[in-house]
């Protein structure tokens, strides 16, 4: 079943163009499916049937697994055997029934625009080490896009004199960036990178301190150091600063259909998360402020 994953990943990626996110998430949910199956004495695609899938599913809520996870592995497994029907390497597509189990929408983690600032402030901009780490968190909340956009950027993708960035990871969109952004990366490229980029083929806009394209990890394990230093004990996350722009954004008068735009979601329901968050914190302001509420 191994080379019929592959062939499935490959597939995404070249035909249907998905980010390397969905591509990874989708490789290692059927790879555990895989592994179950084969354990089970099932190693080839047209051997699986239903109540396999359904005793893999069985599994998973007994092993405590989330409700998400399960949930997303059945869209994994959707897919996948969908795509082997399609190819008639299957004649019967053994996961047409498979139901996902309800999953508890959480609101996501944000910041106070107060503690945004105090992470803000923590790069020590004597380093070049600051100034890299500065430049990074300044356009990842001036922008909300994806920490895998912002690893993948290179030095043409933007565009200071204009004010704007060029995501180009997912569907390609324009973000415009403000002056404390714009004042952050000039500073990084005139006094930053030069520091760690020794190869003049190197085109990642930021690298780690041997000049190579940043990475996940990298930018995780600094982002961490930083929300410690300012004094946030929360488990934040790249994303954090994600959902912290978009809700800090609606909050000062920005357009839904804007913020859609800036963050590349393809659907406005994706985006509407956070408008119910703004009108929960309006409420919440309301009865505290109102006196005849």
């Amino acid at each position: 079943m191994e080379q019929e994953i592959r062939e499935f990943i490959d597939y995404l990626h070249n035909t249907k163009k998905t980010s390397q996110n969905t591509e990874v998430s989708y490789q290692r949910d059927l790879t555990k499916m895989a592994a179950y199956l084969q354990k089970k004495g099932i190693a080839a695609v047209e051997e699986v049937r239903e109540f396999d899938l359904m005793g893999y599913m069985d599994y998973m809520e007994k092993e405590n697994f989330a409700s998400s996870t399960i949930s997303r592995s059945v869209a994994s497994m959707r897919a996948f055997f969908q795509h082997m029907f399609a190819l008639r390497r299957i004649d019967e597509n053994p996961a047409d029934n498979l139901k996902s189990p309800k999953v508890e929408k959480k609101l996501p983690e944000i910041l106070s625009i107060q503690e945004v600032d105090n992470l803000l402030k923590q790069p020590d901009l004597t380093t070049p080490k600051g100034i890299r780490d500065k430049a990074m968190l300044e356009l990842l909340y001036a922008t909300g896009m994806r920490v895998s956009e912002l690893i993948h950027l290179e030095v043409s993708d933007v565009n200071l004199q204009m004010g704007y960035v060029v995501c180009q990871e997912n569907k390609e969109r324009i973000i415009p960036v403000g002056n404390v952004s714009k004042e952050a990366l000039d500073l990084y490229l005139d006094k930053g990178r030069d520091v760690f980029v020794k190869d003049d083929n190197e085109n990642a806009l930021f690298t780690n301190c041997s000049g190579k394209a940043m990475s996940r990890q990298g930018f995780w394990k600094m982002l961490k150091g930083y929300a410690e230093e300012a004094g946030i004990h929360r488990d934040i996350t790249p994303h954090t600063l994600r959902h912290s722009f978009a809700v800090h954004m609606l909050q000062n008068g920005a357009d839904i259909r804007s913020v859609q735009e800036m963050l590349g979601h393809s659907n406005i329901s994706t985006t509407q998360v956070y408008l119910s968050m703004n009108i929960n914190r309006m409420r919440d302001v309301y009865m505290k402020a109102h006196p005849r509420h």
